[in-house]
């Protein structure tokens, strides 16, 4: 009986390596926790005062850095499947939109891979994310591209003396282009490195940055279990400009001569949203070419509140998948379900071991509604 391959593995079993290689893999995993950590800004600070802490004046003081950073679409997670784990993500390996949540994972991809993720996103804004990569004839490694965007429909323009529009209108859009590299040192160990370009648009004013992510991933001798590391969005900040900016205004209206002084108004800089993650992940065999994946992932961004994500995956003859999450950091929306992820998946495989898989991904956000992705990918 010919033994059955496991196809798209979310821990890729390591092969018998040196054991200075192993301690080695492992130290460099263990060592990007607390030194990542220290390069991102404001990771010592990340809240102006401590939650929930009353001074005994009127209110209660609770102030985070929600809503302080540019380029916040970058926060958002890509990939169906991920998200139904709860965005617990950083320790999977070899699979396409690893290249979002830890581009080390990307080096455990065996042929030419593609992925497309759209998403009814909220306030009836529309995310969508495209990603290929190959492997490359050298250094165990891997090369993959992919394209994020956020869409705000056309609006229509108001102003104070016309509130029901101008008759123009306006919309915005956020991407980035992002370029990754992963390569296994031994087996059970990997790096990978993205450059990104991003940019931001609202009607006429545009921003632009280039920025880098960076990620580890290790394999541990106990079978089943892996470890993830990443820091995302590590660059300077983004500053908007553009015509729309510019008026003609009258500085000093009891004086005559003054009028009609064009201007032009600057805006401030904002920093990009950094993202540390750490994540463990292990996989239990189960009956039936079966399988249990439970992931956790620690999460230390700089644009909001940190937070623990859980993610548990069901697999069923290696076709149909069950997944199941929870998102801390959207468990105070005030909904009844706040935080909750849900999902499924289906997996084709052709004689050539090509694969075909489409993932389906619903997440609550309590008083923000739900949100809806879906995700297609081929595996040559």
């Amino acid at each position: 009986m010919n033994e059955h391959r496991r196809v798209l593995p979310t821990a890729i079993r390591p092969a018998n390596s040196a054991r200075w290689g192993r301690t080695l893999a492992l130290g460099l995993a263990v060592l990007l926790l607390p030194v990542t950590a220290g390069l991102i800004p404001g990771a010592r600070a990340q809240d102006a005062a401590d939650p929930a802490k009353d001074d005994g004046g009127l209110y209660p003081t609770d102030v985070t850095n929600k809503g302080t950073v540019a380029a916040a679409f970058l926060e958002i997670g890509v990939g169906a499947r991920a998200e139904a784990m709860g965005g617990a993500y950083t320790a999977q390996a070899g699979r396409a939109e690893m290249i979002y949540w830890n581009p080390a994972g990307l080096a455990y991809l065996e042929g030419f891979t593609t992925s497309f993720m759209h998403a009814e996103w909220l306030a009836d804004t529309n995310f969508d994310f495209f990603t290929l990569s190959t492997p490359l004839p050298f250094f165990n490694a891997v090369f993959g591209a992919s394209f994020t965007t956020l869409a705000v429909p056309e609006q229509p323009v108001r102003t104070a003396t016309e509130p029901e529009g101008t008759g123009e209108f306006y919309d915005a859009r956020d991407y980035a282009v992002n370029v990754t590299f992963a390569a296994k040192l031994i087996s059970a160990f990997s790096f990978g490195i993205t450059g990104k370009y991003i940019n931001q648009r609202i009607w006429s004013e545009t921003a632009s940055q280039v920025a880098l992510d960076v990620g580890v991933y290790y394999q541990t001798p106990l079978r089943g279990l892996a470890i993830g590391s990443s820091i995302s969005n590590f660059g300077d900040d983004m500053r908007m400009s553009g015509k729309n900016l510019t008026n003609i205004i009258d500085p000093d209206r009891a004086n005559r001569g003054v009028e009609n002084i064009p201007v032009t108004y600057r805006t401030d800089p904002a920093p990009l949203p950094q993202i540390f993650r750490f994540g463990l992940a292990y996989e239990t065999p189960l009956p039936a070419r079966g399988h249990l994946a439970t992931t956790v992932d620690l999460v230390h961004p700089t644009g909001s509140t940190e937070s623990i994500n859980l993610g548990m995956e069901y697999g069923f003859h290696e076709i149909l998948f069950l997944r199941a999450g929870y998102l801390t950091r959207e468990a105070d929306l005030q909904g009844r379900w706040g935080g909750l992820t849900l999902g499924a998946g289906l997996q084709y495989v052709l004689q050539n071991r090509s694969q075909f898989v489409f993932d389906y991904a619903w997440t609550d956000w309590g008083l923000l509604d739900r949100a809806h992705r879906i995700s297609f990918g081929i595996y040559l």
